[in-house]
């Protein structure tokens, strides 16, 4: 197993993280995939590339490990997806529902990418984090508030301040492209 090559201290902390956020991983998976085994394999090979990249992790237990894990999780499991959808030549638009696409990301989805990463980006790490959570991953605001280690309440308005933020960000950009 792969535990067997890393040091104590790398061991320790990597299997923190598993015990600590396997769950969230699994139920973002099987979100997507709606098969427990493949959402399981998926989980794995999310695993085996944290344990190249560990070195990203800072604090193991922040909101931010949290949406790096599961950015791992679903880029894997959309992956797997697409590759079954292809062997079953399923319908891809099928894929919108596996994952749960409300309106709301479908409008994020048809903005230019590269400028909506960057105005994201652009957010403090206090907003950035709730609202990657609450809309690229769907989770509610009491699993948000788990792992963030805050409020319902605390969540909901970092939320709400990262979308006016966001919709003023859009605003003056859109404003200052115009001819």
């Amino acid at each position: 197993m792969i535990l067997i090559l890393i040091t104590g201290i790398e061991r320790d902390a990597f299997e923190f993280v598993y015990k600590r956020w396997k769950k969230l991983m699994l139920n973002k998976a099987y979100g997507i995939l709606r098969d427990y085994d493949l959402a399981q394999d998926a989980v794995s090979e999310a695993f085996i590339r944290l344990y190249k990249n560990m070195h990203k992790l800072d604090d193991l237990e922040s909101g931010k490990t949290a949406a790096f894990l599961v950015m791992i999780v679903r880029n894997i499991s959309i992956t797997m997806y697409n590759k079954r959808a292809r062997v079953q030549t399923d319908d891809i638009s099928t894929l919108e529902k596996a994952d749960d696409y409300n309106l709301e990301n479908s409008v994020i989805s048809s903005l230019d990418t590269g400028e909506l990463q960057k105005l994201i980006g652009g957010l403090s790490d206090e907003l950035k984090t709730p609202f990657l959570l609450k809309y690229a991953y769907d989770y509610s605001l009491k699993e948000i508030s788990k792992m963030m280690q805050i409020s319902e309440n605390n969540v909901a308005v970092r939320i709400h301040r990262a979308k006016n933020k966001l919709a003023a960000l859009v605003q003056s950009s859109a404003i200052g492209s115009e001819p």
